[in-house]
């Protein structure tokens, strides 16, 4: 291994740049977005993106449990695809295609959505979120998606974004509800009814 200066190595003749966790560049209250332009850390846009990363987090809290093998591969997914989501609203350049949202993207969840609701009763009252653990934990994540679906949608209302993330944050809470019931049912947790 050869260092050959602060931020980069040089191991059995591979170049490497190290990546620093602190870079100082965020100490004014601004941060980067895609593309080298700088925005103030209270921009809509970084509000839209950082609640996105703050659902990806519950859902880590999630996987933390032990999870059917389908629901772990689902949720998975899904963390991956948050990464695009974040991505996505990071670069305003709208004429940039790499890594956004896609048509096929929501057409899978509204896919998935349809299979598990295959093994669900249908649903005739409202439900309050709680059960088991792990379907605490993706209700919570539902509920910071769909403030992250506003965020988006205030954002959309002064710039322009990519439509499907949107459609995209829309459809996952959908599924994410389904999700918790299915946790649920799958352990023997009844769904808790509304009653007033």
């Amino acid at each position: 291994m050869v260092i050959n200066n602060s931020n980069n190595i040089i191991v059995q003749g591979i170049f490497y740049t190290i990546l620093k966790i602190y870079t100082k560049t965020g100490d004014d209250g601004t941060t980067g977005l895609q593309g080298n332009s700088r925005v103030s850390k209270s921009n809509p846009r970084i509000i839209a993106y950082g609640t996105i990363d703050e659902a990806n987090a519950v859902i880590g809290i999630a996987l933390s449990y032990k999870l059917d093998a389908d629901i772990t591969i689902l949720l998975n997914k899904i963390q991956n695809e948050l990464f695009v989501v974040g991505a996505d609203l990071s670069n305003p350049d709208m004429k940039d295609d790499k890594n956004r949202i896609t048509e096929n993207m929501i057409y899978n969840l509204e896919k998935d959505i349809d299979k598990y609701e295959k093994e669900l009763p249908p649903l005739t009252n409202f439900i309050l979120p709680g059960g088991i653990i792990t379907a605490s934990q993706i209700h919570h994540a539902r509920t910071i998606i769909r403030r992250a679906e506003t965020n988006i949608a205030l954002l959309s209302e002064q710039e322009k974004i990519n439509d499907n993330c949107i459609k995209y944050i829309n459809r996952l809470s959908d599924l994410f509800f389904v999700l918790c019931r299915v946790l649920n049912k799958r352990n023997g947790q009844k769904d808790t009814l509304w009653k007033i």
